[in-house]
């Protein structure tokens, strides 16, 4: 009964990649800033290796590590969520997500306002919580839809459930997203319902992701193919728009990702439990929050052992990352062009330094090639042979 438990560290980068100032990224390291508070405490981590990795000049490393170990660097085209993950599983974007800096063109919304018989508000990249704050009272006076993006592959309905209840927000957001295919075709459409009254919104935990499906097959479909469990937790069956996922479920934040993790090592599968754990990016990384990224990092560090107690004799645990979005960036709070780490563990694999990949695709490779299956996309194991 052989189990791969892959954790995504959402946005844990390791330091820019050779072609960051192609994206305004030059000299981010989001790892490394974070580790510059003094509420960073990672020796679990670097226990595993995290330190041993190249390019981890700033914090002693492990003398025997008890991981295989390796820099990640993405070969896609782009640095968001998507994209990011997309890779992991073996896809390769050749061009970035479109982006609109200016807002969405008129062809857009004209189509959206026309299926949903709501005119648009705001329309221009924005905060998620000024924008609820500039924009909730004309929206509940008009009733009119918050729409706004951001630097991300993103178009964004904010609603309050008193005008816009839940359920009637998610079938905005998924007309919205039959309009937006080809060239409009953004990573994701996202539900952003919130309540309260003027001066004092909240955006609630009703948020809910469309995103656009997959193009080509990937670690999942191949798995599931081969009759293994493919099981998402957190925002990994929106990710992947549920294209080759056997079982999902949705969390509310790191603690109930950890959580609901070690839930699934106590049942009885075959396959990929394939985590995300969103707070680091959501809640602190976009907020240039360095204290509070280093303080969810110390916590994923502290809920570690609980993990590898948890692993049996046949199981892998696979942490690693899907971008950057480094907190002491102050250029920007966009998601940032870095490498990523990659950390592999099982008791029964021996610890190599796989120095820097060349694409996130060799993570799916190595969870293809545990349960015997050639991977239909280019990417190489880092497996011991």
């Amino acid at each position: 009964m052989k189990r791969i438990f892959l954790i995504v560290l959402d946005s844990v980068g390791i330091g820019a990649e050779p072609d960051a100032p192609e994206y305004g990224d030059a000299g981010t390291n989001t790892l490394k800033s974070a580790s510059t508070s003094s509420f960073f405490h990672m020796p679990n981590m670097e226990k595993l290796g995290l330190f041993n990795i190249e390019g981890m000049d700033y914090h002693p490393s492990c003398e025997v590590p008890m991981a295989s170990v390796a820099r990640m660097q993405e070969a896609s085209k782009g640095k968001d969520t998507t994209i990011g993950h997309w890779e992991i599983a073996g896809i390769y974007s050749g061009r970035p997500l479109p982006t609109y800096p200016n807002g969405f063109p008129l062809e857009v919304l004209d189509e959206f306002t026309r299926l949903t018989g709501r005119g648009v508000l705001c329309n221009k990249p924005y905060s998620g919580t000024d924008v609820i704050r500039d924009y909730g009272d004309e929206h509940l006076r008009t009733g009119s839809l918050i729409v706004y993006t951001s630097a991300d592959s993103v178009f964004q309905i904010a609603a309050h459930e008193d005008i816009v209840p839940p359920e009637t927000l998610y079938e905005y957001c998924r007309i919205a997203r039959k309009i937006l295919v080809g060239e409009h075709g953004v990573g994701r459409v996202i539900a952003r319902p919130f309540t309260g009254t003027a001066g004092n919104y909240t955006r609630t935990s009703g948020r809910h992701d469309f995103s656009i499906e997959p193009p080509s097959v990937d670690m999942l479909d191949q798995l599931k193919e081969n009759g293994c469990a493919v099981i998402g937790v957190g925002k990994i069956h929106d990710i992947f728009a549920g294209k080759g996922l056997t079982e999902y479920v949705y969390t509310q934040g790191n603690e109930d990702g950890i959580n609901k993790t070690l839930d699934y090592m106590d049942k009885e599968f075959r396959g990929l439990c394939f985590i995300n754990l969103v707070d680091y990016d959501m809640l602190y990384g976009h907020r240039n929050d360095i204290d509070g990224y280093a303080k969810a990092l110390t916590y994923f560090d502290q809920r570690l052992p609980e993990l590898l107690a948890r692993l049996k004799d046949e199981d892998l645990l696979m942490i690693t990352a899907d971008h950057g979005c480094d907190p002491g960036y102050t250029v920007s709070t966009d998601h940032s062009r870095e490498y990523t780490p990659f950390l592999l563990y099982g008791r029964n694999i021996p610890p190599v330094n796989w120095g820097t990949r060349d694409t996130f695709a060799d993570i799916g490779a190595t969870v293809l090639d545990y349960f015997g299956i050639t991977p239909q996309f280019k990417g190489k194991s880092m497996l011991p042979h």
